[in-house]
C-alpha cells in the first residue's frame, strides 16, 4: 500500500498555488483529514497551519503565565529581600555568638517540647545549611516544573538534574556574601543536603557554579545515602563542630522530629510556641519556599480555623 504524504494546510496551499501553470483551474483543497492525489502521490491534509520542527529539534517554547508560587520564590523582589534579611541576621548571630556553650543541634533523646543540645566543648564553630532553595536556586529544573505545576514529581528527572544541572543554578540572594563573612570569621560552612550521595560530583559543581565555593563530600558536604532524614548527619557534624547556626527551607532541616507530626495545624502550633518558637532567628534560620516541600499541606479547616471565619453578609446573593 502506498503511504500518503502528510501535508499541513499551509503546505497544501503552497503546493496548490505553485503547481499549476497560468490559466489552469485550481480545485478547492479538501478539508483536514481528507486526501487528494497530486502528481501520482496521495496527499493527506492535517489541519496544521505551520510545519512542526525537524525531527529531533525542540519545539518553540511559548511564554505563558508563571504560577504565583514560582513567581514569588524565583522572581520576586520580596523573596530576595527576605533571603538577604535572613542571611544578614544569621551572620550577625553567628559572628558574635561565643564558641562556648551548647550547639543548636538537638541531642539524642531530646524532644521539641523539652529540647536538649549537643555539647560544644572546645570544638571549632560551624554553620550548617541545606542546599536546594536554601543556598541554591534550582532555576533550570523548576522552569520545567512551572510549565506543568500539577505534574507529579519525577524522581528520575531530579536525579538527572542533580548530575547535570550546574549551569542552570543561581545562589539564593545573600548566600554568597554570608558564606564569605562566616569563613572570614573562622566559622566553617557546611552543607547538609538530601541530594543523593551518588550525584555528589554534580552537587559540588552546582555549589561552585553558584559562587558558594569548593566543597568536599564527607568533610563539609553531607549528602543522602539511604533515608532522607538528616539527624544522623547532623549528629556526625556536631561530633566534630560546635554548630552555632542551622539554615533551611523545611522544618526537617532542623530536626527529623517535625516529620512525625502529621497535622499541619499541630506543626504550626509547635513551631510557633514553646521552646521551638524561641529558636527562629536565634540559632535556627528558615527561608521561604512556597514551591514544594513539607509546608505545602493542610486542609481548609486546618488553614482557616472555624473560630476565625467571616461572612460577608452584604456581598451574599
Amino acid at each position: 500500500m502506498t503511504r500518503p504524504i502528510v501535508l499541513s494546510l499551509a503546505g497544501a496551499a503552497l503546493l496548490a498555488g505553485c503547481g499549476p501553470t497560468r490559466g489552469q483551474h485550481v480545485a478547492t483543497l479538501p478539508a483536514p483529514g481528507q486526501t487528494y492525489t497530486a502528481n501520482g502521490q496521495v496527499v493527506q491534509v492535517t489541519g496544521l497551519t505551520a510545519l512542526p520542527p525537524p525531527t529531533g529539534a525542540p519545539a518553540a517554547v511559548r511564554d505563558g503565565p508563571v504560577p504565583p508560587q514560582f513567581q514569588y520564590l524565583y522572581g520576586s523582589a520580596e523573596a530576595a529581600a527576605i533571603s538577604r534579611q535572613a542571611f544578614r541576621a544569621l551572620v550577625g548571630y553567628s559572628t558574635y555568638r561565643r564558641a562556648a556553650g551548647d550547639s543548636v543541634v538537638l541531642a539524642p533523646g531530646a524532644t521539641l517540647a523539652a529540647p536538649r543540645w549537643q555539647s560544644c566543648a572546645d570544638k571549632p564553630r560551624a554553620a550548617v545549611f541545606d542546599a536546594d532553595e536554601t543556598v541554591l536556586l534550582n532555576l533550570g529544573v523548576e522552569a520545567l516544573a512551572a510549565r506543568n505545576p500539577s505534574a507529579p514529581f519525577d524522581s528520575a528527572q531530579w536525579d538527572r538534574w542533580e548530575r547535570t544541572g550546574a549551569k542552570a543554578v543561581a545562589p539564593v540572594p545573600g548566600a554568597v556574601e554570608a558564606f564569605g563573612a562566616l569563613r572570614a570569621a573562622g566559622i566553617t560552612v557546611i552543607v547538609n543536603s538530601n541530594r543523593a550521595a551518588a550525584t555528589a560530583t554534580g552537587t559540588v559543581a552546582a555549589l561552585k557554579a553558584a559562587g558558594l565555593g569548593e566543597f568536599t563530600p564527607g568533610t563539609d558536604l553531607f549528602l543522602r545515602d539511604g533515608a532522607s532524614g538528616k539527624d544522623a548527619r547532623r549528629a556526625a557534624i556536631a561530633a566534630r563542630y560546635c554548630v552555632v547556626a542551622m539554615v533551611g527551607d523545611q522544618l526537617g532541616d532542623f530536626s527529623d522530629l517535625f516529620a512525625a507530626i502529621p497535622s499541619s495545624a499541630e506543626r504550626r502550633r509547635i513551631a510557633d510556641g514553646g521552646p521551638v518558637a524561641a529558636l527562629w532567628g536565634n540559632g535556627w534560620f528558615v527561608l521561604p519556599n512556597p514551591v514544594y516541600g513539607s509546608a505545602l499541606k493542610g486542609g481548609y479547616d486546618e488553614v482557616f480555623p472555624a473560630d476565625k471565619r467571616w461572612t460577608d453578609t452584604q456581598g451574599e446573593k
